[in-house]
């Protein structure tokens, strides 16, 4: 059972969904009339597969006219526990100049695929780029970049559930919870 993999639930699916309500209204807000026109195209940028489930869930409670164009990182591959270094993987991002782009992620970690998904996004000439993460980590040294929108602090730690993973396990799992240390390879803890 993949419930004893589990040292302990730092985020409960309850607080989650209330705070991606909590997301999505100041979304709204922001994306609406008078703050951007009304006939603005709205475009939602993922980075899968991490934000996925978060994405989702956003998306479903925008009463937005959008499109949901992709992007494929690659940050912790295999059974790594701390970034590699962010490479683009894919990109599916037709019909962007001009619209109002939204880039959601699961974590602020590094700040490492932000620092290269932002520059790259402008080079389309959107109307605008703003960021959303599910998660920022503390660090003792911090990402140095910031997002307009945030969903939770949490400590510098490596989380898995809600879409992320570890070796892509646990993205199913409904809470952002932490694995026991016998669970993550000696190698990378």
């Amino acid at each position: 059972m993949i419930s004893s993999h589990i040292d302990r639930v730092l985020i409960s699916r309850e607080r989650i969904s209330r705070r991606v309500a909590e997301l999505a209204s100041q979304i709204t807000r922001d994306f609406s009339p008078p703050r951007v026109a009304a006939d603005s195209r709205i475009t939602i940028v993922p980075v899968m597969t991490g934000a996925m489930v978060f994405c989702s869930d956003l998306v479903r409670q925008l009463p937005l006219r959008l499109r949901i164009s992709t992007l494929r990182v690659s940050s912790y591959p295999g059974a790594a526990t701390s970034s590699q270094g962010a490479k683009l993987v894919e990109a599916q991002l037709e019909g962007i100049v001009d619209s109002h782009l939204l880039l959601v992620d699961d974590i602020l970690d590094s700040g490492n695929t932000l620092r290269l998904l932002i520059p790259m996004l402008q080079s389309y000439k959107p109307a605008s780029v703003r960021t959303c993460v599910l998660l920022r980590k503390k660090r003792e040294r911090p990402a140095e970049i910031d997002v307009d929108y945030y969903g939770f602090d949490i400590p510098d730690e490596f989380v898995v559930g809600y879409g992320l993973d570890y070796d892509d396990f646990y993205r199913n799992l409904p809470d952002i919870v932490s694995l026991k240390p016998d669970v993550v390879s000696p190698k990378d803890a």
